[in-house]
């Protein structure tokens, strides 16, 4: 996997890895700082983009191939339906607030860990086959 993440975080968990309740799921979901912003990792289509269930604000978008990607978790969306966005357009922001000095330097001692609060879930089809997003985009993030 060489393509961007659509945002800078830490990866939490893996593909079909189970979470804190035992749930698993397709995607991937990515550890970030409060009010990052969300980019395109290439050349898509919105599709959809708005609440859906649990997932809050949800965009899923269509680069081409029969592949759809589906981003959850962001606060704030942009863009339009059917709008062609390109490689790195913004397509949101994480939640959060920003913090204070005192809160930053703490969190620069321990390493600025402290600072991803949010959560970022993605996953990717084929049609309608789960495809593992590690096989196309750099997981290996900081």
């Amino acid at each position: 996997g060489t393509l961007p993440m659509p945002v800078l975080g830490k990866l939490l968990r893996g593909a079909n890895e189970a979470d804190a309740t035992g749930a698993r799921r397709p995607g991937i979901s990515l550890a970030t700082r409060p009010l990052a912003i969300v980019t395109a990792p290439w050349p898509a289509t919105i599709r959809f983009h708005g609440l859906l269930l649990d997932y809050g604000n949800v965009m899923i978008l269509e680069p081409g191939g029969g592949y759809l990607l589906i981003i959850a978790g962001m606060e704030t969306i942009y863009g339009e339906l059917g709008e062609v966005v390109a490689a790195g357009a913004p397509l949101g922001l994480m939640g959060g607030s920003v913090q204070g000095v005192a809160e930053f330097l703490v969190s620069a001692q321990e390493g600025g860990s402290a600072q991803a609060t949010e959560t970022l879930y993605m996953e990717l089809r084929q049609g309608t086959t789960p495809v593992d997003p590690a096989e196309w985009f750099a997981t290996a993030q900081n």
